[in-house]
């Protein structure tokens, strides 16, 4: 299906987060776990602690134990564009610099130009989606405060491509200033191995709603629960299950409480126990909406999880209707901040058993097609052969 011819010399690419990892980001580790034919050093400025790098072969620039004038100091020298010491690094003849997110691409750059390697950006949603006010009003912090502008003049450069997570987010970049022939969409994808069907069909389980994510604005947690008290007076036993953490829960516990609405907050779960809460759920929601500052949805992954793990879902339309979802298949999109048109979506799935169990077949189908992770990150390796290539041959040719 999506196979390739290997070569004997396995090129190296750094993959670039300043902290490593946030628990929110499987999707890294995930990605760079399904790597074939590239070895991936995993680089930051520290470790989070948040996820298990097991197995990984993991580089800080601050080292054990970084006093804070230290890590300041370090903080200061990549926002002003100077390179820490990567000398072990070029010593192990470094191919190219992968960074996820815009802002750790800037603090990337002078580390690949200190290499002498190519650098590729990957853009996952608010790094291109934020108003430029919200950054020079100095919101992302006062070293930030030219982010985009500091990301447009990266963008000229001869040795610098983006990743977009989805089409919608190429248009964004594009309409950020970003030129669209340095934009590629290459999507993460979904280990398929461990987001699968549970033994129990949806038709047969409780009529559950599963939402996962931060609780903060631009998931739209707030319009699911309002969803859901409307939800309640049509369907028996319908009940909302609420898996994150964020700023925003003490509010929305609030919310539920007025509401009278049956929910459970359940905090941030696991990976594996994320997969236990999809085999119970009748039902996954994604209300994302655009955020004040105008942060929002690249592509959400865990839409594409539920949908492998054979559950329907429900989405605002901006998360991916063309992308993410196929709408009337595996799932519905609607227009985002329509309660009531969310609403009547959850309760038609939630009492229409031929429906629910013919979106359950049609979801893993989907994924697979499209979203399958060791086909996506095949595909990105052959778009990091072309950039190596590319940057290798203009070396030579000048």
């Amino acid at each position: 299906m999506c196979g390739f011819s290997y070569n004997m010399v396995m090129p190296t690419v750094v993959v670039y987060r300043s902290f490593l990892l946030p628990r929110s980001e499987t999707f890294i580790k995930a990605q760079v776990n399904s790597y074939q034919r590239w070895r991936a050093i995993l680089l930051g400025r520290r470790l989070s602690h948040e996820l298990s790098l097991e197995g990984l072969d993991v580089r800080t620039l601050e080292g054990e134990n970084p006093s804070k004038l230290m890590r300041a100091l370090l903080r200061l020298r990549l926002a002003f564009g100077n390179s820490p010491d990567v000398s072990s690094l070029a010593r192990e003849s470094v191919d190219l610099l992968h960074a996820h997110f815009g802002l750790d691409g800037i603090e990337a750059a002078p580390i690949a130009r200190a290499l002498g390697i190519p650098l590729i950006i990957t853009l996952h949603g608010y790094d291109i989606n934020i108003h430029a006010q919200w950054w020079h009003q100095g919101k992302g912090g006062w070293l930030m405060r030219r982010y985009p502008e500091r990301l447009i003049r990266l963008a000229q450069g001869d040795d610098v491509h983006f990743v977009a997570v989805s089409d919608a987010i190429k248009q964004r970049a594009i309409a950020f200033g970003i030129p669209e022939q340095k934009l590629t969409v290459k999507y993460i994808g979904v280990d398929r191995s461990k987001f699968r069907p549970g033994n129990v069909p949806v038709s047969k389980r409780a009529r559950r709603v599963l939402f996962v994510g931060r609780l903060v604005e631009k998931k739209g947690c707030e319009y699911l629960i309002r969803a859901m008290q409307i939800v309640g007076r049509a369907v028996p036993g319908a009940e909302l299950t609420i898996v994150g953490e964020g700023p925003l829960r003490a509010a929305l516990e609030a919310l539920v409480a007025a509401l009278d609405v049956k929910a459970t907050f359940k905090g941030f779960r696991s990976s594996v126990e994320v997969r236990q809460e999809l085999d119970a759920a009748r039902v996954f929601c994604l209300p994302s909406i655009t955020a004040e500052n105008g942060d929002a949805e690249g592509l959400g992954i865990v839409l594409l999880e539920a949908q492998s793990s054979g559950v329907p879902v429900i989405t605002s339309r901006f998360t991916g209707r063309h992308e993410g979802v196929a709408h009337g298949q595996t799932g519905f999109a609607f227009p985002e901040r329509d309660v009531d048109e969310l609403a009547a979506k959850l309760t038609q799935v939630l009492l229409d058993d031929v429906l629910a169990d013919s979106m359950s077949t049609a979801g893993p189908v989907f994924v697979a097609q499209k979203f399958d992770i060791e086909c996506c990150t095949r595909d990105l390796e052959l778009l990091y052969d072309s950039v190596h290539e590319s940057f290798s041959g203009s070396r030579r040719a000048g």
